[in-house]
This record gives C-alpha cells, structure tokens and sequence, in this order.
C-alpha cells in the first residue's frame, strides 16, 4: 500500500523554534523570494569578508606605503566598516524575510549608503596619501 504524504498542518511543516522566535507569524513566501533574499544576504557578507581582507591586508603589507598613523586608521576603518555590514546584512535579511512573510512593503536597505560613505572615506584617504606624497 502507498504511503501518503504528510498533511501541511502536521509536525513535519512546523518550523523550528529559532524560526519561530526570529520570525514569528505571517505566512510562507514563495521560496524563490526567500532564496533570493538569502543570496543577497550571502553577497553581503562576501564584501563584508573583502572589507575585513582588506583591513588586514593594509596593516600586513602597507608598512612602507603609509604613515603609520594612516595606516591604522585605514585599517581600523576596513575592519569597522566589515563588522558593521557583517552585523547590518544579518539584521537586513531578518527584516526583509519578515516583510515577505507579512506581505508589507521591503524596508529601505540602510547598509547600502553606510557602506558607500565608508568606502569613500576610505578611498579618499588612499587619494591624499598619493596626492601628497
């Protein structure tokens, strides 16, 4: 005799309790939006990895480049502004999979300007120092 499936109200369709916890009520979404929302989550942290690389990278290899104050703080701005979109892409994939899950309207992505602005303070220290020097 063929089994049958499991009904969608049984245990086996209940998430789990830090699903629950972290995004309580509303409906499933479609999976392909989840996924998505999941890949941008993953790019996120891809850059944020790059920005702690980089932080590294500029302590490790730039000690004849830079000054050494310059250095550290170029450094000490790569691995902050890694931290902050690390912390910040988590908290974005939480808000944006609640939205989903409640059918309201996405949040404004606030990690995107924050990551600009620190980028181009960045890169405006590595202009001066080349400007100057």
């Amino acid at each position: 005799m063929p089994s049958t499936p499991p009904s969608p109200s049984g245990p086996e369709s209940r998430r789990g309790r830090l699903a629950e916890r972290l995004l309580p009520g509303g409906t499933e979404p479609d999976p392909r939006f989840t996924l998505a929302n999941e890949r941008t989550f993953l790019a996120w942290i891809r850059t944020s990895l790059a920005l702690l690389a980089g932080g590294i990278a500029v302590e490790a290899f730039t000690t004849d480049v830079f000054p050494e104050p310059v250095r550290r703080g170029l450094s000490v701005l790569l691995l902050l502004l890694g931290m902050l979109l690390s912390a910040g892409s988590a908290i974005r994939w939480l808000r944006v999979e609640s939205s989903l899950r409640s059918n309201r309207p996405l949040p404004l992505p606030l990690i995107g300007p924050l990551l600009a602005a620190g980028c181009a303070v960045a890169a405006g220290v590595v202009i001066a120092v080349v400007v100057l020097a």
